[in-house]
C-alpha cells in the first residue's frame, strides 16, 4: 500500500498524461526519464513522485473501466427507493450469505466450558 499523494502531485501527473499520453509507459523508470525531459520540476522526490502516480494511473488506464458492480439485495431496493433502480451495471450478488460458523467463546462469559479455578 502507498501513501496518499498530494493534489499537487496527482494534477500534475493527470497533465503529464494528457499531454504525452503516447511517450508515457508502464515502467516507473522510463516516465521518471520522459518528465525529467518534458516538465521543469523543482526537486527529484517531487519528480519521482508524479512518475510514480503517473505510472499508476497509466496502469489503471490499461485495465479499462469497470463493467459491473455487484450488490446485495438490500442496496438494490435502496437504489429502487431513490428512483435509481435502472443503473447501468448494477446487478445483484450471485453468491448468497453464508451463516457463521460456531467458534468457542474465549475469556469471560462465553461457551467454552466449565473453568476450575
Amino acid at each position: 500500500m502507498g501513501r496518499v499523494c498530494t493534489k499537487t502531485v496527482k494534477k500534475s501527473s493527470r497533465q503529464v498524461i494528457e499531454r504525452y499520453y503516447s511517450k508515457m509507459t508502464l515502467d516507473f523508470h522510463i516516465n521518471k526519464k520522459i518528465l525529467e525531459e518534458v516538465a521543469i520540476i523543482p526537486s527529484k522526490r517531487l519528480r519521482n513522485k508524479i512518475a510514480g502516480f503517473s505510472t499508476h494511473l497509466m496502469k489503471r488506464i490499461q485495465k479499462g473501466p469497470t463493467d459491473v458492480i455487484e450488490v446485495d439485495k438490500e442496496t438494490i431496493d435502496m437504489l429502487s427507493a431513490l428512483g435509481m433502480g435502472d443503473l447501468p451495471g448494477v446487478v445483484n450478488q450471485a453468491v448468497e450469505p453464508q451463516a457463521m460458523p460456531y467458534a468457542p467463546g474465549y475469556g469471560r462469559g462465553g461457551p467454552g466450558g466449565v473453568r476450575r479455578y
